[in-house]
């Protein structure tokens, strides 16, 4: 019985074909930079005040007093949640008062925003944020927040979010674009023997061989010889848990994909929030995972993975840890800092594609890959709470930020190392958590153990 890298050896590592497809397969992450990282443009929410009616009749000197001041930062800003009642300094000004002479504004009594707000046009023309608050009067009578206050807000604005996109014509065609290549990547041959599926396996084999100008074998892949461990298997999502180490490995490949996925968001999102021009320091968000891939890539090529991924993680969160010890006036540390915490965060998040593609067996590698990809995603939803936690405390979302990705980074080193080891193809094959490295090894395992076989191939 042969074995699939055995069978497919004939084609080389690195031809045109191989070339090819990781090229479709790279541009196919391109327009998600677009979709997702927009929100952060299209969601924003400029500095806003209560809007004072224009028929109020006030003079000037009260009309340019009728918003009460906050800190914020360490400095005096308007609130954007509050004025003082419209009514009192209405009669105030009729009476000839003068605001901070005659009257002690500390003392006036303070009013939600009944008539909306007016926002700020210097970084922003228009967003979500405001076109909700400017048209939707029941958001009035819930009070002012910072941020959206209810679910059902959240979801509101989560569908105006897709309406601007797609009236605007550009979300659709860009997504469009980032399909049409999809269709030229053709499916695994690896996973078609595991269904039994040869001739299509053996079609693609052969139009890799012919793009790199390699003679093709008789037979490729002989259904009446059974591929070793290629058997005939069906695989559900619950064979992820079919046993204690299984059920263990991906339950903390969950907790890793999730939590990486909140520090990366979360970074992402809270661009705008750092000090200076929001444009620019998202472009440098964006521009320190240039950097980040290309170390990932570097890393993953002659190093352990898993000491690796716990490295940058533990890089990643020290960094964001270390922030709140930063004066307050030393605005280019804190953000040089947090382009550093996702230099970190964003080389983990790309090696754990890698990573969890080694260490489940071909039967459900895909699952895997997509059930903790899926936990990544509820990590985005989640990441923008991890912002708002700013309101509070600016130093807030980094301190828990930091205080994760440190904690999966420990997690990290739970895991088995892949490096060196040939890729399971059954569950039994996989390698076991830490804490189940006891008992007598088999004769398979100690043999792998000791030839360790190096898996490089396209698919």
């Amino acid at each position: 019985m042969r074995d699939y890298d055995e069978a497919i050896a004939f084609l080389g590592e690195w031809g045109p074909f191989q070339r090819l497809i990781f090229f479709l397969l790279s541009a196919s992450i391109i327009p998600n930079g677009f979709n997702g990282m927009s929100v952060v443009f299209l969601a924003g929410t400029p500095e806003h005040r209560c809007r004072v009616p224009d028929a109020a009749n006030l003079s000037s000197a009260w009309r340019n007093n009728s918003v009460p001041l906050r800190l914020r930062d360490g400095r005096e800003v308007l609130h954007s949640c509050r004025r003082y009642r419209l009514a009192t300094i209405a009669n105030f000004s009729a009476l000839g008062l003068e605001p901070g002479r005659d009257v002690d504004l500390g003392q006036l009594e303070q009013e939600s925003c009944l008539d909306g707000w007016e926002f700020s046009q210097d970084v922003y023309w228009s967003t979500v944020v405001t076109e909700v608050w400017q048209e939707e009067r029941s958001l009035r009578n819930h009070g002012c927040t910072d941020w959206l206050q209810l679910p059902a807000d959240f979801l509101q604005q989560l569908g105006d979010v897709h309406c601007v996109i797609s009236h605007r014509g550009h979300g659709p065609d860009l997504q469009l674009c980032g399909s049409l290549h999809t269709r030229f990547i053709p499916e695994s041959p690896r996973w078609l023997i595991s269904q039994r599926r040869f001739r299509e396996a053996e079609d693609i084999i052969q139009k890799a061989a012919k793009m790199n100008n390699i003679a093709v074998p008789a037979v490729i892949f002989d259904s009446v010889e059974e591929l070793n461990p290629l058997k005939q298997q069906k695989a559900f999502i619950l064979d992820l848990f079919r046993t204690w180490n299984i059920a263990i490995m991906t339950i903390m490949s969950l907790l890793l994909w999730m939590l990486t996925s909140v520090g990366y968001f979360a970074l992402s999102l809270d661009t705008p929030n750092l000090h200076g021009d929001a444009y620019l320091n998202c472009f440098l968000s964006a521009l320190i995972e240039i950097p980040a891939y290309i170390t990932a890539w570097l890393l993953l090529r002659t190093l352990p993975r898993r000491y690796i991924i716990a490295a940058v993680l533990f890089w990643g969160g020290g960094v964001l840890l270390f922030i709140q010890l930063v004066p307050v006036d030393y605005y280019f540390l804190s953000i040089g800092l947090v382009m550093l915490g996702k230099f970190g965060i964003t080389s983990a998040f790309s090696m754990l594609y890698v990573f969890t593609a080694e260490l489940y067996p071909t039967l459900v590698r895909n699952m895997a890959v997509g059930v903790t990809s899926m936990a990544s995603r509820v990590g985005s939803i989640i990441a923008p709470y991890f912002v708002y936690l700013g309101a509070y405390n600016r130093m807030l979302p980094y301190i828990v930020m930091g205080s994760l990705t440190v904690l999966i980074g420990i997690l990290t080193l739970f895991f088995p190392e892949s490096l060196g080891m040939t890729l399971p193809e059954t569950l039994e094959q996989m390698q076991k958590v830490k804490w189940f490295r006891s008992g007598k090894k088999t004769r398979d395992s100690m043999e792998t153990e000791e030839n360790p076989k190096v898996l490089i191939t396209a698919f």
